[in-house]
């Protein structure tokens, strides 16, 4: 049990997917042109009570990825509001190309919803890994890249998503996410969200590894070091104005993420700082550029440092 564990028990909640179901069939019972297109994942994608519910809006593709988003793109080219659901790592890999120019490119308002992303199938292996997706959709013109962290901000994300007028990619995990404490109650998408204040170190995460970092915030609070965390559910278009607010009050920043080390969060954050001339210590916490360890999602985290104590020792090396 770590200190955290110990010290505070966080309101438990729901994994972020069970919210984005039931947020869909919230807004999909109110408009008939809200769709849902799966390519053989209802299950995963907890789209099962969807079906049930509304089975005239889900539109079944099978194990065709690249189909799954070229249907979703004519769909929506003819007035209707989309969500694309499929494995991240199939969804960002298999179909690139067409998320590219059937979607981005011929400016259809898509939401590309990628499940069991990060590291969630863990002892499935790389093949399964989604530590790519962020990176190569950051590089596609007209595409927005949300990662939400707890259930508020999936919830928040769907709804914009469904008010979006350019193509939208939201990356979910698996695992149940307890609700984390927040300054405000509101959510926009480009906006960051701000966890906990702080002076000393400023941990900039997104998606499920803000936990870790919230809890690394509190761990160091008991040492008397200040951290700041954010909530960068936003990766495109990043939130610049509070990535350069958090360098300039604090002493060192971290980023976090459920991710490779190299497209992803970190590096967004670290050009943004160079380009403004910004120096202070700086590190990205995330997957390095090798053979991923294999094992359930808790054990690749505590493997490559995110969790709470590893976060905090890291943190301590640099305020």
């Amino acid at each position: 049990m770590t200190t955290i564990e110990k010290k505070e028990t966080l309101i438990k909640g729901k994994a972020n997917l069970e919210v984005f179901s039931e947020t869909l069939i919230s807004l999909a019972e109110k408009d008939r042109n809200i769709l849902a297109v799966t390519s053989d994942s209802r299950g995963s994608g907890k789209l099962v009570p969807f079906a049930d519910k509304l089975p005239d809006q889900i539109v079944e593709v099978g194990i065709a990825e690249q189909n799954l988003v070229g249907v979703a793109a004519g769909l929506a080219s003819a007035g209707k509001k989309v969500y694309a659901v499929s494995p991240a790592c199939f969804l960002t890999a298999r179909s690139l190309e067409q998320i590219k120019n059937d979607v981005a490119y011929s400016d259809f308002p898509v939401v590309l919803v990628g499940i069991s992303a990060g590291v969630s199938y863990g002892a499935l292996g790389s093949t399964h890994h989604s530590i790519h997706d962020v990176a190569v959709l950051r590089a596609i013109n007209n595409i927005e890249v949300v990662v939400p962290a707890d259930n508020f901000e999936a919830e928040q994300t769907i709804i914009a998503a469904s008010k979006a007028t350019k193509p939208v990619f939201i990356k979910f995990g698996k695992k149940a996410m307890p609700v984390l404490p927040r300054l405000e109650q509101t959510f926009e998408i480009g906006k960051a969200s701000t966890i906990c204040e702080g002076s000393d170190v400023a941990f900039i995460a997104c998606g499920e590894t803000v936990l870790p970092a919230y809890e690394a915030a509190q761990i160091l609070k008991e040492k008397g070091i200040s951290a700041e965390v954010i909530s960068m559910h936003t990766v495109k278009p990043l939130d610049e104005q509070a990535v350069l607010k958090a360098a300039q009050k604090c002493k060192a920043v971290i980023t976090v993420e459920e991710h490779s080390v190299h497209g992803g969060l970190g590096e967004a954050c670290a050009s943004l700082l160079m380009q403004n001339g910004v120096s202070l210590p700086f590190k990205i916490v995330g997957i390095p550029d090798e053979d991923t360890a294999t094992g359930s999602q808790e054990e690749i985290f505590e493997y490559y440092g995110i969790t709470g104590d590893a976060l905090m020792e890291t943190a301590l090396k640099l305020a």
